[in-house]
Formats: structure tokens, C-alpha cells, sequence
């Protein structure tokens, strides 16, 4: 068959079948091979023991918090000395010298991303051109070029910037796309997918107002170009993907969702973030049906969901997701939902419902009789009310402890969140001062 005519068959295809979007190991050879490394690597992140996990981010939370001060001022922009209020930013933030250590951030992911390196062990990429016009042979200097070389790269920005994306941005493995030091918007055009990859951090970037684009051939590495259907406009989507960390994005208005974790992902930490003006907020687990999520780990941390959201923050299926110590001032709906008897466990965040008393609890859940639902382990534990504000929990309150510790650390309570979360979101970060 004629190169055109395997064109044809493939638009074609994309037309009958759209939900193919990311199901492209299905018709590529090189998309299917890495879905079956894909799914070994995700099996290697995957913790036998989940709870031990989050007994150790209690922990280190602790550490920061005992002993100082919890007084939190009301402003709305802190103009003070560097203040790093949360284990994962004490790690770094204070430093004068972060732009010219910037790999130290490697080194501070906690959650179930705490494998996470990204591109610590590649060069400094800089990207100096913010246009996205060819996405068959990118440019060099744009991130599109960046993100698909093959080897670890640390990628940054010479200056700010608005990348508006022509088609999906594809990252290959071992990258941190790093916008500490300028402020850099992906916005108006598609979004980040993150398929069949590992080991990838993503800090301080604006991603909003995404769109649904068109596919076509796009190229993926800098040895292949494949045939990619629809971008539903995710701001990011993690697709069968494992050892991922999101920290200090600012997220809003996207067609489709914020944030997707699906297909088998695991190993994933999603941190200080600020998350505005979305309705279908986060969804992790890709439908009742694909029981391949069953692996997914995910740490939900020091986020402030604000004002404008509607629901999913996050939706669950399968997996076992940690939300701890996060700031829930804003929802329409509900906050935590799911489905397929997925297992939250809810530590330490402040929930304010919102004034309509059809909307006060927290949690939703889907296609289950309330006789299923009952066995399913979500827990709430430190968790603080306000406004009406209530969580159901169900399933056995010690399940799926790990055996020989029934004194689990807990997690600050919520009267500590405001402090926590206060510098969620981007930072306005310049070299040779703390951030």
C-alpha cells in the first residue's frame, strides 16, 4: 500500500474511532513498543506498600511544621523574605543560588513521584523562540524541539514567553520542563501529553485557555513522526506513563480537563499548585471498564483549588490516591468523586463548602448502589469543615494498612492548609535571590 493511501486509511480511521486519541499503539509499531515498556516501567513504580508512602510525606510534613510559627498574615501578595512553608519547597526555595543549582529540584519530590528525577542528568536546554509552526521537523530552540531529543535534557527559558501549540506537545522521557525564572504561558492553542513515557517533571508554567486541535502526523522523538488523532484540549495529559511530577502550576479554562492520569500511570506527584475556572477539575483512571488502572499511585498535595471550579478535584477510578494537605475554597458540585471502587485516603485539607446546601459534601460517588460504595476505602482523617462542609467515608477504617503499623502518622490537620499551600501556584522567581 502507497504511502498516500496509508494516509487516507488513517484519517479515515481517526474519523470513525476519535477515542482513539491516545490508543495510537494500536496502528504504530513505535508507539506499540513503547506502550509495552510503558507498561514494565509502570510495574517497577508501582508500591506494593501505598501507605508507606504516605506515612513518610506525614512525616516529613511534620518535620516542617513543629516548632514554628503557624501565624499566616491576609495578603494577597506576600512581599516578605523568602518563606518556604511545605517540606517539598524548603527544599529549594530559599536558596539565593536555585538558578545556578537548578537540578537541586530533582531532589525534592515526595508522594508517590518520589523517583522522579526528570532531566538531572542531561544538559541545560534553552529555549529562545516561543513559535510552533512546524511540527513535523520543530526548530531548534523551541520547547516542540526541546521536549522530543533523546537524551535527559533540563529544559528552560532565555526570557518570558507565550507558546500557543499548534498540535500536542509530545515529551519523551528523562525532562523537566522547567519556567522558574520567566514567566511562561502555554496557552490558546493544545496542550502537554505525557504517552508512554517516564521520569518527567513539569514546574512553573501558566497552561490555560487550551483547546481541541486537529492531529495529522506530528513528530515524537527526533527519529520518528507519527499519526495522531483529535487533542481533546487536556492542559496535561498523563497517559500510561509512570515516575511524573507536576509542582507550582497555574491551570485554568482548558476544553477538556486540567489534568487526566490514565491507562495504567503510576508514580505520579501533583504539588503546589493553583488550579481556577475549570468545571471537570482532574481525572485519574480512564473508565470503569479498564481495570489497568488498578497500578495507579497517585499524591494529590499542597494545592489550592480556587475559585471557579466545578467538580473533579480529583475524579478516582481504580487506584489508590493520596490528598493531603490541600486548600478546597471553591466547588459547584464536589470536591473528590469516583467510581470502581477507587482508594482516597483524605489527610489534613480544608474543604469550605459552598453556600448551596444541595452541594455541601465533599465526596461523590458513581454506578455503585450504596451496599457496593460501602466497601470502597475512602477516609477522611484531620480533615477541617467549614461552611457545612462534610465527608462520607466508607470501607473498613484500618483497610489496607501495611501490617505491623496500625499507628499511622497523620498528616498535619487542616488549620495548618492556609500556611501550606500560601505560595501555590507559579512563583516569580529571579536569579540570585530566593524564589
Amino acid at each position: 500500500m502507497s504511502t498516500k493511501l496509508n494516509l487516507v486509511f488513517l484519517v479515515a480511521f481517526a474519523l470513525v474511532i476519535p477515542t482513539l486519541l491516545a490508543d495510537i499503539g494500536l496502528f504504530d509499531e513505535v508507539w506499540k513498543k513503547r506502550a509495552e515498556e510503558a507498561r514494565q516501567v509502570a510495574l517497577d513504580a508501582f508500591t506494593p506498600d501505598p501507605e508507606e508512602v504516605t506515612e513518610n510525606f506525614n512525616a516529613q510534613v511534620t518535620k516542617v511544621i513543629e516548632g514554628t510559627n503557624t501565624t499566616r498574615r491576609h495578603l494577597k501578595k506576600y512581599k516578605g523574605k523568602c518563606l518556604a512553608t511545605n517540606p517539598i519547597d524548603r527544599c529549594w526555595r530559599c536558596k539565593k543560588n536555585w538558578a545556578n543549582n537548578r537540578k537541586q529540584l530533582a531532589k525534592c519530590v515526595l508522594g508517590f513521584g518520589k523517583k522522579t528525577t526528570g532531566g538531572a542528568a542531561g544538559r541545560i536546554y534553552v529555549v529562545t523562540d516561543a513559535s510552533d509552526k512546524n511540527v513535523e521537523n520543530p526548530r531548534p530552540g523551541t520547547l516542540r524541539h526541546a521536549v522530543i531529543q533523546k537524551e535527559p535534557l533540563w529544559i528552560i527559558f532565555a526570557r518570558s514567553m507565550v507558546i500557543r501549540l499548534s498540535k500536542e506537545l509530545l515529551v519523551a522521557s528523562h525532562k523537566t520542563i522547567d519556567g522558574r525564572g520567566a514567566n511562561v504561558h502555554v496557552s490558546f492553542g493544545a496542550g502537554i501529553t505525557l504517552q508512554f513515557v517516564q521520569n518527567v517533571i513539569i514546574t512553573n508554567l501558566h497552561i490555560h485557555d487550551i483547546v481541541a486541535t486537529d492531529g495529522g502526523t506530528i513528530r515524537d522523538s527526533v527519529n520518528h513522526i507519527g499519526f495522531r488523532t483529535t487533542a481533546d484540549g487536556d492542559g496535561i495529559s498523563v497517559f500510561g506513563s509512570s515516575n511524573i511530577w507536576l509542582d507550582h502550576l497555574s491551570m485554568s479554562n482548558c476544553q477538556d480537563g486540567l489534568i487526566d492520569v490514565i491507562q495504567g500511570s503510576t508514580g505520579i506527584t501533583i504539588s503546589n499548585s493553583h488550579f481556577t475556572h475549570h468545571n471537570d477539575v482532574m481525572l485519574f483512571g480512564a473508565s470503569d471498564s479498564f481495570q489497568g488502572d488498578s497500578i495507579m499511585q497517585v499524591t494529590v498535595a499542597f494545592n489550592h483549588f480556587g475559585k471557579g471550579l466545578v467538580q473533579r478535584m480529583p475524579r478516582c477510578r481504580w487506584g489508590f490516591v493520596h490528598v493531603v494537605n490541600n486548600d478546597y475554597t471553591h466547588w459547584l458540585m464536589y470536591a473528590i468523586g469516583g467510581s470502581s471502587h477507587p482508594t482516597i485516603i483524605s489527610q489534613g485539607n480544608r474543604f469550605i463548602a459552598p453556600p448551596n446546601p444541595a452541594a455541601k459534601e465533599v465526596t461523590k460517588r458513581d454506578y455503585a448502589s450504596e451496599a457496593e460504595w460501602k466497601k470502597w476505602t475512602w477516609r477522611s482523617e484531620g480533615d477541617l469543615m467549614m461552611n457545612g462542609a462534610f465527608f462520607v467515608q466508607s470501607g473498613n477504617s484500618r483497610g489496607r494498612r501495611p501490617r505491623g503499623k496500625s499507628n499511622m502518622i497523620k498528616a498535619k490537620p487542616g488549620s495548618f492548609v492556609r500556611r501550606l499551600t500560601r505560595f501555590s501556584g507559579t512563583l516569580e522567581c529571579v536569579p540570585k535571590k530566593p524564589c
